[in-house]
C-alpha cells in the first residue's frame, strides 16, 4: 500500500491542517473551490489551482512530454513491475512541468499534479471507443496493472504524493459512447461484485487511490456521480475512502437535462454533493450557494468536501516553503530524455502481441533482403501511434520511419498508403481504389510486404472528440475499416509473404488473416517510439512478450447487445465459443518449458495457498515469457477459468527459473447474487501454464496448461 496511506498520523496532520484553513472561509469562497478551476484567494494566501490534468499514458494536452503506449498496450505487457516504472516516469515528468510552469505563474489546466488516470473500467465489449483507455476485460489484470500504475504517479515518500492519481469511472461504465448522457447500466450483485467493482477496490484498499472519478451514466438507476450506493454505501461505507471525488467533466447537469432524476441544477448539484462527490468538472457547482441558501445542502457538508479537496492538496505539498518537498528538485531538464524515449522504446517492444508466425517467417533476417514494401494506411499514421488523452513528442517514429531507420541505406524501402483509413479512395475525382496498383508494383518489386492497418483516434475514442467517424468513438463492427481487407488480400495473392501489423486499441476480427498471412503482429496504439519499437521486433532485436488483455472475437454477431451489461456470453471468463485469438495469448521468437507445478497444500484454508513452478528457455534467443494462473471452481453454473495469478520472468537461453506465486483465498471466491464473496465447498482447479487453458489456446500455441486440484472443505463466506 501507498508509503502515504500508511501513515495515517501524517494524514490526519494534514487533514487538520485543511480544515483549519477551510475554517477561515466564506461559504462563498468554499463552492468556489469545489470546481476543477478554483480560483486565488489571496487574503488566505491560497494560490489558484485547476484540478484538471490527464496522464493517462503520459502528460497530456500541455506540451512536449513522453507518449507511452496507450493503457491497453501498456495492459499487453502482463506486467506489474513495469506499469509503476511508467508511472513514475510521467509522475516525474508531471512534477518537472508543474515545478516549471509555476514558477512562471501558469497555473492553467493541464498544468497541475491531480491526474485523472488511470482508467479501471472493464472492456467488456470490443465495440466500446474508449476501450483501448483501459487495461482490457479481465477485473485481476486491471487490478494488478492499476495498483502499480498508481504507486508510481503517488511516489513512495513518507510525507508527500508525487502526483495524486484517481481511479475512472466509478462505476459499471463502458458505453455505448454516444448514450452515456442519459444510459442507465442494469447489473445485478453479481456481475457488480464479482466484475466491474473488484479494480477500484484494490485500487482503494491497496494501492491508496487519492481521488475517484464518479461516471456519466446511471448504475440501477442512480447517476453516479450522485449514487449513494457507489459513493456513500461502498466507496466512503465499505472501503473507507478518505480522498476526494470528482464528477466527470459536466457530468452533473446530466442529471437533469439526460437522465431526468432532478428538476434543475440546484437539485443536482444538491444530490451531488450529498451523496459525496467533492469536486465538480464543469461550473454546475456555482449552484452550491443557493442549495445551502434552499435547505437542500448543509454547509457543513460543503465544508467537509472542501476539507478533503485541501487534504489532497496539503499532501501534494502545495502550501509548503519552496525546497520543503523533495519533489521540489525535479527540474525541467527531466522531461523528454534520452532515458525516457529508451524506456518509451522498451515499453512499446514488450507490449507487441505476436498473434501468428507461420514457418517462422519472423523476424525477418535483413541480410536476406534487397527490398522491402511497407503499405497500408497505418504505414506512416502519426495519430495511429498515440490513441487519445495524449501528449506532444518532440519526435514521432511511424512504423514506416522505424523500418526506414533500421535498414538504413542496406535494403531499399518502398512504400505506399495503399487505402485511406475508412474511405474508398484518396483523391475524389478519381475512381475507387486508387492506390492499388501502386501497391501491385510494389509487391511485384519487393521480398517481403509489411502491411501496416487497424485503425485509429479517428475512428475509435470518446464521444464528442473531433474526428470520430463513426458512432460517436465506437465501432459499428469488428471489421477492418474501408478497403482495408481488399488490400491485405491484394498483398497476399501477390504471392510475396506477408506480415500483418495491426495498429489498434481494440479486438478486430482478422479472420482473413488469420487464415491466409503468415505473420500478425498487435502493436496497439504503441506511443512516439512506437514505430522504432515495431521494426525491432520485425527484425528480431528483441523478442515478443506481449499477451492479448482483450479476447479477440470471430465477429461482433457472436456479442450480446453492446447495451446489455450482464456478463453472460461476454469476455473469455463467460464465453462459450471460441476465440480467434484468446486472452492471455501470444507468441514468441523462443520457446519456454514449464516444470511440473506443485502447491504449498491440496486443502483451502484462510491461508489461500502458494505454487511454485520452474520456467526454462529452451529456445536460442533471450527472452520474457509470463506465467500465467487461472482458478477453475468445479460446479455447474460457474465461469470458465479465470485468471487470478502472474509473474513475468526474463530468461537467456538454457537458463531455468523457479518462481513462487501465492493465491489468496479470494482467489477462489465467486459472488453471490447478493455480491457476497463465497468460497463453496467442493474441487476447484488451479492451471499454471503461459496461456488460458481454453482450447483454443491448446491449438495455437501446441500445448496446454497443467492442471492441478485442490478442495475446500467448508463454506467460507464475505472472502476479501
Amino acid at each position: 500500500m501507498n508509503e502515504l496511506m500508511q501513515n495515517r498520523a501524517q494524514v490526519a496532520c494534514y487533514r487538520q491542517r485543511a480544515r483549519a484553513l477551510v475554517e477561515q472561509m466564506t461559504l462563498h469562497e468554499k463552492v468556489s473551490q469545489m470546481l476543477h478551476t478554483a480560483p486565488a484567494i489571496p487574503r488566505l494566501g491560497i494560490p489558484a489551482y485547476n484540478w484538471w490534468n490527464e496522464a493517462l499514458h503520459g502528460v497530456a494536452r500541455a506540451g512536449v512530454a513522453t507518449i507511452f503506449p496507450q493503457a491497453i498496450g501498456l495492459a499487453a505487457t502482463f506486467d506489474e513491475d513495469l506499469l509503476e516504472t511508467v508511472g513514475d516516469a510521467i509522475s516525474t515528468e508531471g512534477r518537472g512541468k508543474y515545478n516549471m510552469q509555476r514558477s512562471f505563474g501558469d497555473r492553467d489546466i493541464y498544468k497541475g499534479l491531480t491526474f485523472w488516470a488511470p482508467n479501471v473500467n472493464i472492456f467488456r465489449d470490443p465495440r466500446w471507443g474508449r476501450g483501448h483507455e483501459t487495461y482490457g476485460e479481465d477485473p485481476y489484470l486491471t487490478s494488478r496493472l492499476g495498483i502499480r500504475f498508481v504507486q508510481g504517479l503517488q511516489g513512495h515518500d513518507a510525507r508527500y504524493m508525487k502526483c495524486a492519481a484517481c481511479a475512472k469511472h466509478f462505476a459499471v461504465h463502458s458505453g455505448p459512447e454516444d448514450q452515456r448522457h442519459s444510459f442507465n447500466a442494469q447489473t445485478t450483485q453479481k456481475d457488480l461484485w464479482e466484475t466491474y467493482l473488484p479494480a477500484f477496490r484494490a485500487l482503494v484498499k491497496e494501492a491508496g487511490v487519492e481521488a475517484v472519478m464518479g461516471a456519466y451514466n446511471r448504475t440501477n438507476g442512480e447517476p453516479c456521480c450522485g449514487s449513494k450506493t457507489l459513493l456513500g454505501d461502498i466507496l466512503r461505507g465499505q472501503w473507507g475512502f478518505e480522498g476526494h471525488v470528482t464528477s466527470d467533466c459536466w457530468a452533473i447537469k446530466d442529471f437533469h437535462e439526460g437522465h431526468m432524476v432532478t428538476d434543475g441544477p440546484v437539485e443536482s448539484v444538491a444530490l451531488a454533493v450529498n451523496s459525496g462527490c467533492d469536486l465538480n468538472c464543469g461550473n454546475l457547482f456555482a449552484y452550491l450557494e443557493q442549495a445551502v441558501q434552499e435547505g437542500l445542502v448543509s454547509e457543513d457538508t460543503i465544508t467537509e468536501a472542501v476539507v478533503r479537496l485541501f487534504t489532497t492538496r496539503m499532501k501534494l505539498g502545495m502550501f509548503e516553503e519552496e525546497g520543503a518537498v523533495p519533489y521540489d528538485s525535479i527540474g525541467y531538464d527531466q522531461v523528454d530524455t534520452p532515458a525516457m524515449r529508451r524506456l518509451n522504446r522498451e515499453t512499446a517492444e514488450r507490449s507487441v502481441v505476436l498473434l501468428k508466425n507461420q514457418g517462422n517467417l519472423l523476424p525477418l533476417d535483413k541480410t536476406r533482403l534487397k527490398k522491402v514494401g511497407v503499405i497500408g494506411p497505418n504505414a506512416d499514421n502519426r495519430r495511429a501511434l498515440v490513441g487519445n488523452y495524449e501528449g506532444t513528442a518532440s519526435r514521432y517514429v511511424t512504423v514506416l520511419e522505424g523500418i526506414q531507420d533500421y535498414l538504413g541505406d542496406e535494403v531499399q524501402v518502398m512504400a505506399s498508403q495503399g487505402c485511406p483509413m475508412y474511405e474508398d479512395r484518396f483523391q475524389g475525382l478519381a475512381q475507387p481504389d486508387d492506390r492499388f496498383s501502386e501497391v501491385r508494383g510494389i509487391c511485384q518489386e519487393c521480398d517481403v510486404i509489411i502491411a501496416c492497418m487497424g485503425l485509429d483516434s479517428g475512428l475509435e475514442g470518446e464521444d464528442g472528440d473531433q474526428g470520430n467517424q463513426f458512432a460517436s468513438g465506437d465501432k459499428p463492427n469488428l471489421d477492418l475499416p474501408g478497403r482495408q481487407e481488399a488490400l491485405l488480400r491484394l498483398a497476399v495473392e501477390s504471392g510475396k509473404p506477408v506480415v500483418l501489423v495491426l495498429l489498434s486499441g481494440s479486438a478486430l476480427a482478422v479472420n482473413y488473416a488469420a487464415e491466409h498471412v503468415p505473420a500478425i503482429l498487435q502493436g496497439w496504439y504503441p506511443g512516439a517510439q512506437g514505430g522504432a519499437a515495431i521494426a525491432r521486433v520485425l527484425f528480431g532485436e528483441v523478442s515478443p512478450e506481449g499477451k492479448l488483455p482483450i479476447t479477440f472475437y470471430h465477429s461482433a454477431e457472436e456479442l450480446p447487445p453492446f447495451t446489455d451489461y450482464s456478463m453472460q456470453g461476454r469476455t473469455y471468463r463467460y464465453m462459450a465459443q471460441e476465440a480467434l485469438y484468446p486472452f492471455g495469448y501470444g507468441l514468441s521468437y523462443t520457446s519456454f518449458r514449464l516444470g511440473p507445478a506443485r502447491t504449498s497444500g491440496s486443502e483451502l484454508t484462510e491461508a489461500g495457498l502458494d505454487l511454485a513452478v520452474s520456467v526454462e528457455n529452451v529456445g536460442a534467443r533471450l527472452g520474457r515469457e509470463t506465467v500465467q494462473v487461472y482458478v477453475k471452481a468445479e460446479r455447474a453454473g460457474t465461469p470458465n477459468p479465470q485468471l487470478k495469478a502472474l509473474t513475468k520472468v526474463a530468461l537467456r537461453p538454457g537458463q531455468k527459473q523457479e518462481v513462487t506465486l501465492h493465491l489468496p483465498l479470494s482467489a477462489f471466491a465467486l459472488c453471490d447474487e447478493t455480491g457476497a464473496a463465497v468460497v463453496e465447498p467442493g474441487r476447484y482447479t488451479v492451471y499454471v501454464g503461459t496461456s488460458q487453458p481454453d482450447r483454443r489456446s491448446a491449438a495455437l500455441l501446441g500445448f496446454a496448461p497443467q492442471r492441478l486440484s485442490v478442495t475446500a472443505k467448508e463454506r467460507m463466506v464475505n472472502v476479501q
